[in-house]
Order: structure tokens, then C-alpha cells, then sequence
């Protein structure tokens, strides 16, 4: 089956001025929250279960993909397991599957933990074998049977030796995954702990990216960028830095449903070709009913403002109870037009 993502870079890489946008449902939130990931129970039961099951939240992986509006599925590999090598989900699919390849400490973000209030530090749960296919060992043949695309995340703290660690892993993994045919693109969290002060946030990530990729040949580069949306400056400055960067944003934290349509509408506008979202999609009220209006804004069909109340009409009609009234809907809490 003919990936959408597959064709999508292409056609960006030989125009960087096309229209195609770049969607990633990013259900891979039990490797960092845990137990809260799958999301909250509504159900009467909430009291005693206050959120729902990871058979639950792999029921929604399944719903959307089966939907075929996202080009990506970010799962844990555990979950690649079941649903790509187990139960051959995305076999018959446009929806390329992905595995979170490594899991850095600051998003160890269980509600017990505090790891996240450290400086981060480079880890890898799983290895590429168990991500192709499911054992420490994987023959050759064998490397085509699970997921060949995965996510890797880095955090950059203005710290020289923490720093210089994580550029070390980061090349042992790039080695490792072009020796066994495996894709990955490449997430860059804001400082979460940095040494020292940094005046400018927004440039110093910038500078990270350009600065680590400038030592990546092709054959081991990123597909695209995940990082977080700092404005329109900002990504304007790395997409005319490097027209060949894929940049995309990350969703971050729920929000409003304007806060999470203005998010892609305004990167996009920007140069942005890819939004990955995660807490967005899985928090709204009707998953596939929010994807949908996020492929109607990533297409340039509809504005936010006209796509939260099309929201609104459409969960009236499903007879869903929003989680706002629409006039609070459209308020954008996280973010202000910057232009």
C-alpha cells in the first residue's frame, strides 16, 4: 500500500513551495505520562478508574487509522507490536506506523515522578530489532515485517557535557538505523533544565537544529523536524536557513480547540509542512470528528475560527456535550496572532 507520507516528501522535496501538509496522531503518550495516557474516564466509574485503559487508547489508534486522514500513527512499541506486527493493522492503510525510538527523561512525566524538573538525559527503552520485529535479533527479511520509521527525541540544555552525551547517542542511533534500514525523524524539545541563562529561546533550538544536522550526511538525515511552535519569526528564520528541513511543530498541551487549530493553520502559513498532535486529538470530545477539521485546515479548506464552530455543529449533530460552550471554544489561551 502506497504511504500518504511517502508521497507527500517527495513531493516537497523536489518543491518546497507545495501545498502538502504532513499529519501525525501521536498516541505514544505511554512512554511518558504512563497511566494517564490513554486520557480521562467520563465513564461512572471515574471515581474509582479516573482514566481510561490502554486497551481503550489503542481502540482510538485503530478508529483513526482505519479514518485514514492522519500519515502518521506514533505509537509505544509495545503497541507497534500489537497492532502493526500482531494484528497487521496498517497493512492495507495509507497511515505509515511509527515508534517512539527513544524516550529521553524529561518526558518521564508520571504523576508521582519529577524527572522532568531534572536536566534531561538520553535513553532508548527499545531497540530498532524489537521495533522491526519484535525480537532482540531480527534476520534480514524479517526487518520488513513491523515498523521501519521512528521518532527520535533530543533535548539540548546549554550544558557542553550533558549536551555533547546527547549528540554522541544521537549518532550511535543514526549508525545503528541506517546499517538496519531504519527511518526516524527528529524531535527538538525547548531547553527543559538549562545550565546556564539563554537570552533567546527561540534561536538557541534553531541554532541546535542547525548546528547537529550540519554533521548528518543524507543517508542518516531526519525525515523532518518535530518542535515546538515559537512563533511566525522563528520559523521563517530555520525554513529560509534550510528549505530541505521538513520543519514540523508539536501540539503540546489541549487547550482550547481554537489554541489547537490556530496552532496548525498559523505554522503552516509559516513554512511549516508537518504537525504532530497528540494531547490535542486525544483530549477533544469526538477524536475523528477533530481529526477531520485538522486535514480540512492542513488543506487550506476552512480558517479556525470557521473550523471550531463547524466542530461545535457537528458534535450538536452527534448529540455530544462540548467540553466548552462555543464562545469559550474560541478563545485562543495559549498563544496570541504574531505577525
Amino acid at each position: 500500500m502506497t504511504k500518504s507520507l511517502d508521497v507527500k516528501l517527495e513531493r516537497i522535496r523536489k518543491d518546497s513551495s507545495v501545498s502538502d501538509f504532513i499529519i501525525a496522531d501521536a498516541k505514544d503518550a505511554d512512554m511518558g505520562p504512563g497511566i494517564s495516557a490513554p486520557g480521562v474516564n467520563t465513564g461512572d466509574d471515574n471515581a474509582q478508574l479516573p482514566f481510561r485503559s490502554l486497551a481503550c487508547y489503542r481502540r482510538s489508534i485503530r478508529e483513526i487509522t482505519e479514518q485514514g486522514l492522519v500519515d502518521i500513527m506514533l505509537m509505544s512499541p509495545s503497541t507497534c507490536e500489537q497492532l502493526s506486527l500482531r494484528e497487521e493493522l496498517f497493512d492495507e492503510s495509507t497511515v505509515t506506523p511509527s515508534a517512539r525510538a527513544n524516550d529521553t527523561t524529561d518526558i518521564w512525566l508520571g504523576q508521582s515522578g519529577y524527572y522532568h524538573n531534572q536536566p534531561s538525559l538520553p535513553f532508548r527503552t527499545a531497540t530498532i530489532d524489537h521495533i522491526q520485529c519484535g525480537r532482540v535479533s531480527c534476520t534480514e527479511p524479517e526487518r520488513t515485517n513491523g515498523v521501519d520509521l521512528g521518532l527520535y527525541s533530543v533535548t539540548f540544555n546549554n550544558d557542553a557535557v550533558l549536551d555533547s552525551q546527547v549528540l554522541r547517542q544521537y549518532r550511535d542511533f543514526r549508525v545503528e538505523a541506517e546499517q538496519k534500514g531504519f527511518r526516524h525523524f527528529l524531535e527538538v524539545f525547548a531547553p527543559n533544565r538549562p545550565a546556564n541563562p539563554i537570552a533567546d529561546i527561540s534561536r538557541y533550538v534553531n541554532d541546535c537544529i542547525a548546528r547537529c544536522l550540519a554533521g548528518v550526511t543524507s543517508r542518516a538525515r531526519p525525515l523532518f523536524l518535530k518542535m515546538p511552535y515559537f512563533g511566525p519569526a522563528a520559523m521563517e528564520r530555520l525554513v529560509h536557513y534550510d528549505p530541505g528541513l521538513v520543519a514540523g511543530v508539536l501540539g503540546g498541551s489541549a487547550g482550547t480547540t481554537h489554541d489547537a487549530f490556530r496552532l496548525l493553520w498559523e505554522a503552516r502559513k509559516y513554512g511549516a509542512r508537518a504537525a504532530l498532535f497528540g494531547r490535542k486529538i486525544n483530549n477533544s470530545e469526538h477524536q475523528l470528528t477533530f481529526v477531520r477539521f485538522l486535514r480540512e485546515l492542513a488543506d487550506g479548506n476552512v480558517s479556525p475560527e470557521e473550523a471550531v464552530k463547524a466542530y461545535h455543529g457537528e458534535l450538536t449533530t452527534m448529540d455530544i456535550r462540548p467540553f466548552r460552550p462555543l464562545a469559550d471554544d474560541l478563545e485562543l489561551t495559549q498563544f496570541h496572532d504574531r505577525t
